[in-house]
Parts: structure tokens; sequence; C-alpha cells
């Protein structure tokens, strides 16, 4: 039996159309994953058959092609684009003495040399181990214990039962970590909710730009670069659009065709924070070409974990390499729901900041509050949520707020003091002039 190397970076690439020939763009994002990964790409191999070999997946005559250009080029990795059973994969293996690697392999190894905080780090452990659970069989004959012959039959047990053991004892473990992990979470989610946070999620195809517009708009310093999956633990930060409006903005994990069934699984918790998000930011690559299956594909994600229904603002990032100006598009209700930036530049980020401050300022209100000397806990909290346009002092050792807040937030600030509800309180509703596509803007001048 073959014993499957430790390492192995020289890489050539199999993409298999099923009844098709493989899509051209697919080829070139499978090629990205692989270099994300840090393969040296020797090859590209390509191939289409009717339906899949049930013994290698791929054709008798195309395993034979691809074991003479691993002997060629010196190859120690042949990867797949397609999730291979753990079969196809030992008897792939087996034929050509040389580690093979599926899709959903791939992706797991990119996501293990992304993760950076503890909770990324047990996910994708978790992940990654729910995946070796099924491809232990015959890996390691030469450390079984039972052995057949004279003198040799008895009780014992093999290494394959050993290992199947450790690791669901390890899944078990990680499971135990996460759920305290995501007690933690939920808490931190109540008090945003407690304090009347908006929370704003960040969503889209890996590589559209969500953690270089994260940064441009809260300054985080989150790692961001041109390559799949740079970004794969959440970072929240709060964002102040107006006084009295401060929002949680989060940066999700990129979505990617094809995304293994144990990384949903095992992110549902992360992307918990897309799923009870009161808006979604739909970033889009608008420079890219198959930008319309991409949305196909985080619309499929976005439904596998059950956040479709929120509210969306399709934000088309990267005007700067499409060649396109910095706009906004209006639903039929006047909301925006299409809007054109570049997050590298800052061109068309101060409409998004607008657009988020008129989706989510529809409660906030102006009024004028008189706090009296024994209730200074209440001034501190208006300055703390940011609420006090203007402080004057009254002859009595009072003082006059000028606030801007949401209604129950005021409410319940003046409930929990003991102070009077103020007489006028008044909308502050956002000007909606920037809230115009190109077309509606040229028709209103032209009337």
């Amino acid at each position: 039996m073959f014993e499957r190397p430790g390492s192995g970076e020289r890489a050539i690439l199999v993409c298999v159309g099923l009844g098709h020939a493989p899509e051209p763009d697919r080829v070139e994002e499978f090629v990205a994953l692989a270099k994300s990964a840090g393969a040296q790409v020797l090859e590209v191999l390509t191939a289409t058959r009717k339906v899949a070999e049930p013994r290698f997946f791929l054709g008798t005559g195309k395993v034979e092609e691809l074991r003479q250009r691993i002997v060629a080029l010196g190859a120690d990795l042949v990867v797949v684009d397609h999730a291979l059973s753990p079969g196809q994969e030992r008897n792939l293996e087996k034929e050509l003495e040389c580690r093979v690697l599926d899709r959903s392999g791939l992706i797991l190894d990119i996501f293990a040399q992304r993760a950076r905080t503890f909770e990324g780090k047990l996910q994708v452990e978790r992940a990654q181990l729910q995946h070796m659970s099924t491809r232990l069989v015959r890996g390691w004959t030469h450390l079984e214990r039972q052995k057949g012959g004279i003198g040799l039959r008895g009780p014992g047990e093999t290494q394959l039962e050993t290992d199947r053991r450790l690791i669901a004892r390890r899944i078990k473990t990680l499971n135990d970590r996460l759920d305290k992990v995501l007690v933690q979470r939920e808490t931190t989610r109540r008090e945003r909710k407690r304090g009347s946070v908006p929370t704003v999620a960040l969503v889209g195809y890996t590589n559209a730009g969500k953690s270089t517009l994260f940064n441009r708009l809260t300054s985080a310093g989150a790692y961001a670069a041109d390559q799949l999956f740079a970004t794969l633990d959440p970072t929240v930060r709060r964002l102040h659009l107006a006084p009295g409006l401060e929002i949680a903005l989060a940066d999700t994990v990129g979505f990617v065709r094809d995304l293994p069934h144990e990384l949903v699984a095992a992110f549902r918790s992360t992307l918990q924070e897309a799923r009870e998000a009161d808006l979604l930011l739909h970033v889009i690559d608008a420079a890219d070409p198959e930008r319309s299956e991409r949305v196909a594909q985080v619309i499929e994600v976005l439904e596998s974990i059950g956040a479709e229904s929120l509210p969306q603002i399709a934000v088309f990032n990267k005007i700067d390499r499409s060649g396109e100006a910095p706009h906004v598009e209006l639903a039929e209700g006047g909301s925006v729901d299409r809007l054109w930036l570049s997050a590298q530049t800052g061109a068309g980020v101060d409409l998004l900041l607008q657009a988020l401050h008129a989706q989510l300022g529809a409660d906030l209100y102006h009024c004028i509050i008189t706090v009296p000397p024994r209730a200074g806990r209440a001034r501190a909290q208006l300055f703390e949520a940011g609420a006090v346009l203007a402080e004057r002092k009254l002859d009595d050792g009072g003082i006059e707020l000028e606030v801007s807040l949401r209604r129950r937030e005021i409410e319940r600030i003046c409930r929990e003091a003991g102070l009077e509800l103020p007489a006028e309180v008044a909308p502050c509703a956002p000007g909606e002039r920037f809230l115009q596509s190109p077309k509606r803007a040229a028709a209103r001048a032209a009337g």
C-alpha cells in the first residue's frame, strides 16, 4: 500500500467537467485556490466526462497521462477540482504513487493557514478531523496490531480503530470548547442588542474586497490581500455614523462555489454574525466578468445559514478597475438597492455612509432633555452614546441637553433616571439628495 508523504507543494491540478468542458473561470479560480494554499502549480490538466468513473473519478486514460506527467515534472501532489470519495482518493494515490487532494481538502488547508483566532482554529481543526475520519481506511495497515497466522491470533486493536477513537474524542473536546465560545458570542450580541446597536455584516464572494472596505470604514487594520480567503476570522468594530447613531460592522469569511459542507457546518456560529445582522452589505467585484455567478453562489450560502431574507444593499466594489463612476440605484420603495464604490481609492464611500445613515437612522429623533443635578448618570449615558449635540447650564444647577438618539433609548434613559419625557420629539429624517441614480438625477435636473 502507498504510504502518504508528509509534505509536498509541487502540484499538478486536474479540472474535470461532467457533461461539458471545464469553464475557463472555474479553472482560473481553482489555480488561484491552489496558489493561495502555497502550491507551486506545475501544470493544469483538463478532462471532460459524461459521468464520474466509480474507481478513479477520472478515466483510465487520463490516469495514465497523469502518471506520466508526474514522473516528467517531478510532482509530489495532485489536486482534483472536485469532491472525491475516500475510495477514489485512495485508489488514485495507489495508482499514481503520489499524494492526492480533492477540492474540499484544498479549501480546508487554506482555512487552516488563515485561522488566527482561538475560535477559528478550533473550527478549522474540527472540520479537518471530520474530513479526515472518512479517509483512514487502509492508510496505515503497516501499524496494525492484529495479524493472522499461528500464534498471532487473538484480541487486539488495529491502528485504524485507535485513530478513529482518538479523532472522535478530539472532536468531542473541540465541540465542548466551541460551545463555550458560542456562549461568549451570544453574550456579546445580547449586549449590543440591549444597547440598541444595529449590526451590519459584510458578506460576499472571496476576494471581492470586503476587508479593504472594512478597513476603509473603520480603520481597523484587518488583514487584506489580493488572494482567496485572505480573511477567515470575523472582526467586529463600532462605526459612528451620526450623533446618537453607532453601528457594529462585522467582516465575515468570504464564500466560494462548492464550499465544503464541513466548513459550512463548522463556521455556522461565525456566520451567525451575518444571520443575525440588521443589514447585509453584499460586496461584489464590479470588475469580475463572472459576477452574476458569484452573486448566485453567495445567495446559495446565505440560504444555507438562514440569512436570505435579511435586508441587503448590493455594494459593487473595485470601480477603479471597471471604470464606472460612484453612484447609487434605488428600489421601488425609495431605499438604496445598489451602490458603486472603490474601497481602494475611497471613491463613493461617502455615499455608502449616507446610505447606512438613511437605512438605519429612520428611528433617530431630535429633542431637548433637561437633566437635574441629581441625574448625572443620565448625562453620562447620553454623552457615552454620542448623542449630545449641544449643552447649556441652567440657573438651578441642571443641564439642558440637545440630543439626537433613538426614541426608545431616549425613553429608556429618562425612565431609568426618573426624568420627564421631552415635550417635543421630532424625527431626524436623513436627507435623500444623494439617493438617486445618474439617470434619475438627470431627469430631475431636466424637469
